[in-house]
């Protein structure tokens, strides 16, 4: 097995070793597990089923993960991505007024023209087309976006006649427990606790149910309930509808969100070339194309590459393992549902914030002091 392992991941070339790379998977894991909490917890505000959704997230990282590990052999995590499911049910639902399951034939089809694009090639030619600001900047607005969401679902901000948001109730119970969530998770992120936010999640969860802010679980594991949204997606409709503006949304930012990270990822895993460029990059946004179709007919929406991958190249993963490790244990979590279904908004707030905290540092390659590029920068994160 272990030279299976070797010849396939090709780890001594990458100069590392199977532990190193269940260490790495286990870190990047616990860092962006948050995920399964928060992409249900959202979705549901659309009406998507909340355990048929955390079933769906699960499903979608590990495929992702898994395509990602074996075909790319690169050592990145896939999972919903933050944005686009704000995307899907604040405006695509909330707003436009769709129903969640035309959105998610919308995520479908977004997840085909990905595909196409993908094998013909034009998706790698875009990627090192793209000015490097542009795709910083998308990535630190959409951050900004998630961070207000978060405070919003933690009753710090509210919609006001006047100023269009105001502060919320602060010396509620509810408020003061997600201030504190946000403090704790900050606080141990800073001290270089990589379940940072589990933990926070869990110990706002914990206070909120001793305060019966919550209902406590009845159990912990139980069979996922994946026929709530399994193959619920309306396709048809989509297209009947003429969703087409929405697609091309999701299509956009997935590509912007994905392209991102790769480049960071890959720099920081020193697999980026001398000018620029990223080998296997073809494979990479493959893999990304086919979790999102994957996601879409289990109901869940666009799947991205993880920036939290970070985590796991930095405690030395360097092959597609750690991405295979990190799909196992997403498939393990689909069956802890009545755990996550007992975490209110309020706890996962606080993840919302922290991870719009990390997605703005982008804006920090930003040229600021050319106005040709940093106009453009600006009203892409304003936008």
């Amino acid at each position: 097995m272990t030279n299976v392992l070797e010849n396939f991941f090709k780890l001594s070339e990458n100069k590392t070793t199977i532990r190193t790379e269940v260490a790495a998977g286990l870190t990047t894991f616990l860092t962006m597990a948050y995920i399964i909490f928060v992409n249900p917890s959202i979705l549901a505000e659309a009406g998507v089923p909340f355990s048929g959704a955390l079933f769906a997230t699960c499903i979608a990282a590990a495929v992702g993960s898994l395509a990602m590990g074996l075909i790319a052999n690169y050592p990145f995590a896939l999972a919903p991505g933050m944005g686009l499911n704000a995307y899907f049910t604040y405006t695509v639902v909330k707003v436009m007024g769709y129903d969640w399951r035309v959105a998610m034939g919308a995520v479908f089809l977004s997840g085909v023209v990905f595909l196409i694009l993908t094998l013909a090639r034009i998706r790698a030619m875009i990627v090192d087309a793209i000015p490097m600001t542009m795709k910083t900047a998308v990535a630190a607005g959409i951050g900004l976006f998630i961070a207000f969401i978060g405070l919003k679902n933690a009753g710090v901000v509210a919609a006001s006649p006047a100023t269009f948001v105001t502060l919320g109730h602060i010396t509620s119970k509810p408020v003061l427990l997600s201030l504190g969530g946000l403090l704790i998770t900050a606080v141990l992120m800073a001290r270089g606790y990589r379940s940072a936010i589990i933990i926070g999640i869990f110990t706002v969860t914990i206070a909120a149910i001793a305060f019966k802010l919550t209902k406590r679980p009845l159990s912990l594991v139980q069979m996922p309930d994946w026929h709530s949204t399994f193959l619920q997606l309306d396709i048809r409709g989509a297209i009947k509808l003429g969703l087409f503006d929405v697609v091309f949304v999701f299509l956009f930012v997935d590509l912007f969100d994905t392209i991102g990270s790769l480049m960071g990822l890959g720099r920081q895993s020193g697999y980026l070339t001398a000018d620029g460029k990223m080998p296997r990059v073809n494979r990479a946004l493959f893999a990304d194309a086919i979790a999102t179709i994957a996601g879409s007919l289990f109901g869940t929406s666009t799947v991205v590459t993880y920036i939290e991958s970070a985590t796991g190249v930095s405690e030395g993963g360097r092959t597609g393992l750690t991405a295979v490790v990190v799909a196992v244990l997403f498939l393990l979590a689909a069956f802890f549902s009545p755990l996550a279904g007992a975490i209110p908004p309020i706890a996962t707030a606080p993840a919302l914030i922290i991870v719009g905290a990390l997605m703005i540092s982008a804006v920090k390659t930003i040229d600021w002091d050319d106005l040709t590029e940093a106009i453009p920068a600006f009203l892409t994160i304003l936008a």
